[in-house]
C-alpha cells in the first residue's frame, strides 16, 4: 500500500497555501492524504506527518513542541514514521528543533518546501535528521505542484516576503524581502484556477498593497483587481492583507468599481495610539487609519471591514490604550482579531523598556474584546431584514445537522447560517452554489437566514463551483475527505531565458 501522509497548518491564510503545495508534493511523491482514505483503512498516524508552523505568537512553540513530544510514543513503536517540521518557526528555530524533539527528522525552511521529498529520502537513507533552510526564495511556491483543499475557493500567492519593519513582527525576518510575481502569471494561474471550476480566489501577500512596487508600478495592485474583473466564470475576489500607509484611493476605486471585487476589507490597525504606533514602526496615524475607513464606507457603503489589534505593547499606557477604544469605537468593526503582546526573540520590540505585566495586559484585553464584542453584535443587527447571497461551504457551521441549516459566507465575508426550505421538491444548494436568503437575524458572530420557514427569500444559484464539488464525491469513502487532484505549479510566462547552445567539440 502507498504510504500515508498528513499536513498539519498553524498560523496564516499564507502558511495554508504553502500547505496545499506541500500536500501536492507529497502525493506526486507517492504519498497518499491519510484523510482521503475511510476510516476503517487509516492508519493511527500516518506514514508521514508534517508541521508547517507559525512563528508570530508565543504559543507557537508550546504547541509545536507539545505535538512533537505527543507523536514521540509512536515514532518509538514504528521508527519508519517520518516526522518534518516546515514554516516559520523552522526558519528561525532551525537545528533547535531537533536538538529539543531528536525524533524528528526533517526540518525545512519558508524558501525551500519544493525540498521536503528529497529530504524525508536522505534522511530514511542516512538514518540521521536533515536540517536544511534556504536564506532567501529561490523559486516562487506557485511553481510547485499543488492538492487544493477545495472544489470551488483557491488561494493565488501575487507576493512573498514584506519590506516593513514593525518591530513586533518577525514575519520579515522569517519570509525575507518582498519579491512580487509578474501580472501574467498571477492572472495566468487564476483562469486556470477557474478552468477547474474555482469561483472564489483570494490574492495572498504579506502585504498586498505594495505589489509592483519591485518592479516600478505603484498602481499595479488596482490594476491586478480590475484584471480579475476581466475573467470569466470568477465570482467572487478578495485579498488580505493590506498595510494602512500604503493604502491608496486607486485601490479603493478599483474595488468599488469592479463587480466580482467583494465588499470586504482587512485593514490592521494594531494600535488606535499615534505615540504606540510610532514605537510599532508603523508609518500611519489613527487619523489617517479612520480616513481611509471613511472613503471605502464612502465608495462601498456596505463594506465589512476588520483587523488586528496588539494590547500591551511595551510603554503602552492607559491612555494609550484608551486610544486604541476610541479608534475601535469610531471604526465599528464588523470583527477584530484582537492579540495580546507577546515577546518574540529577535524582534526590536523584545528588547525594549516597559515591558507590561501580564495582569495589566490581560485586563486591557478583556476591555477592549468585551467593547468589539458588542460592536460586532450590533453591526450585524443592522444587516437584519436584508437579502444577501450566500457561497455555501460544506463545514462552516458546528451545528448545522441540528438545526436543518447549511452555511456559507455572504458577499462581505460574514458568516451565514440560512435554513432550508421544508416543501418537496425544492432545489438544495451544494457547496460552491449560491443560495439567496433572508436575514433573520445578526448574532455577534454570525448571521442567522430562516427567512425562508416564513415565507421568505429562498433561491439557489447552481455553479460550477458546485459541479466541482460534486464531481468530488462521486466514489467518496464514507467518513473519508475528497479533495481536488493535484495540479501541476504555474510556469514563468513571457519570454524565456537564453539558453547557450552547446559545444560539437570542434
Amino acid at each position: 500500500m502507498a504510504k500515508t501522509y498528513e499536513v498539519r497548518t498553524h498560523g496564516c491564510q499564507m502558511n495554508v497555501h504553502d500547505s496545499e503545495r506541500i500536500s501536492g508534493l507529497l502525493e506526486s511523491a507517492g504519498f497518499v492524504d491519510s484523510a482521503s482514505l475511510a476510516p476503517e483503512q487509516r492508519p493511527q498516524v500516518p506514514d508521514v506527518v508534517v508541521f508547517n508552523t507559525c512563528a508570530v505568537r508565543e504559543n507557537a512553540d508550546n504547541k509545536l513542541y507539545g505535538s512533537l513530544g505527543h507523536l514521540r510514543p509512536a515514532k518509538d513503536i514504528n521508527p519508519d514514521l517520518q516526522i518534518a517540521v516546515g514554516g516559520c518557526l523552522a526558519q528561525k528555530d532551525r537545528a533547535q528543533i531537533v536538538e529539543r524533539a531528536p525524533w524528528v527528522d526533517v526540518v525545512f525552511g519558508t524558501h525551500n518546501v519544493g525540498q521536503l521529498p528529497v529530504l524525508l529520502e536522505r534522511a530514511r537513507h542516512n538514518a540521521e535528521a536533515q536540517v536544511e533552510i534556504v536564506e532567501s526564495l529561490e523559486t516562487f511556491p506557485s511553481t510547485l505542484p499543488t492538492r487544493r483543499d477545495s472544489a470551488y475557493s483557491g488561494w493565488v500567492s501575487i507576493s512573498v516576503g514584506c519590506n516593513n519593519t514593525c518591530t513586533f513582527c518577525i514575519v520579515p525576518a522569517l519570509r525575507g524581502k518582498e519579491k512580487d510575481r509578474r501580472p501574467g502569471d498571477i492572472l495566468a494561474e487564476v483562469k486556470a484556477l477557474v478552468d477547474q471550476g474555482v469561483v472564489e480566489v483570494t490574492l495572498l501577500g504579506q502585504n498586498v498593497n505594495s505589489y509592483g512596487v519591485e518592479f516600478g508600478d505603484r498602481q499595479a495592485f488596482s490594476k491586478l483587481l480590475r484584471s480579475c474583473g476581466e475573467i470569466e466564470g470568477l465570482e467572487r475576489v478578495r485579498f488580505t492583507s493590506p498595510h494602512p500607509a500604503a493604502f491608496t484611493d486607486d485601490v479603493i476605486d478599483a474595488m468599488a468599481e469592479t463587480p466580482n471585487v467583494m465588499p470586504s476589507l482587512h485593514m490592521p490597525l494594531q494600535s488606535g495610539s499615534d505615540k504606540v504606533l510610532r514605537e510599532m514602526k508603523r508609518s500611519y496615524r489613527s487619523a489617517k487609519f479612520l480616513g481611509i475607513l471613511d472613503r471605502v464606507r464612502d465608495r462601498i457603503p456596505h463594506a465589512a471591514i476588520t483587523t488586528d489589534i496588539i494590547v500591551g505593547f511595551p510603554g503602552e499606557t492607559e491612555d494609550d490604550f484608551e486610544e486604541t477604544m476610541r479608534v475601535v469605537r469610531e471604526a465599528r468593526f464588523s470583527s477584530a482579531f484582537t492579540f495580546q503582546y507577546s515577546i518574540r526573540p529577535g524582534t526590536p520590540a523584545a528588547t525594549m523598556p516597559d515591558q507590561l505585566p501580564k495582569a495589566v495586559v490581560q485586563q486591557r484585553f478583556e476591555r477592549l474584546l468585551e467593547l468589539q464584542e458588542e460592536i460586532s453584535w450590533q453591526e450585524n443587527r443592522t444587516i437584519e431584514g436584508r437579502t444577501i447571497e450566500v457561497l455555501v461551504a460544506p463545514t462552516e457551521g458546528r451545528r448545522d445537522s441540528q438545526t436543518g441549516r447549511m452555511s456559507g459566507r455572504a458577499q462581505d465575508n460574514r458568516l451565514v447560517h440560512f435554513a432550508l426550505p421544508t416543501a418537496e421538491g425544492v432545489e438544495l444548494p451544494r457547496p460552491g452554489d449560491f443560495a439567496t436568503v433572508d436575514v433573520t437575524y445578526g448574532a455577534g458572530h454570525h448571521l442567522i437566514a430562516d427567512g425562508v420557514l416564513d415565507g421568505g427569500t429562498f433561491s439557489v444559484r447552481r455553479s460550477r463551483g458546485g459541479d466541482a464539488w460534486e464531481a468530488l464525491q462521486a466514489g467518496k469513502a464514507d467518513g473519508a475527505t475528497a479533495k481536488p487532484k493535484v495540479t501541476l505549479g504555474m510556469p514563468s510566462i513571457g519570454q524565456p531565458a537564453p539558453v547557450e547552445a552547446p559545444s560539437c567539440g570542434l
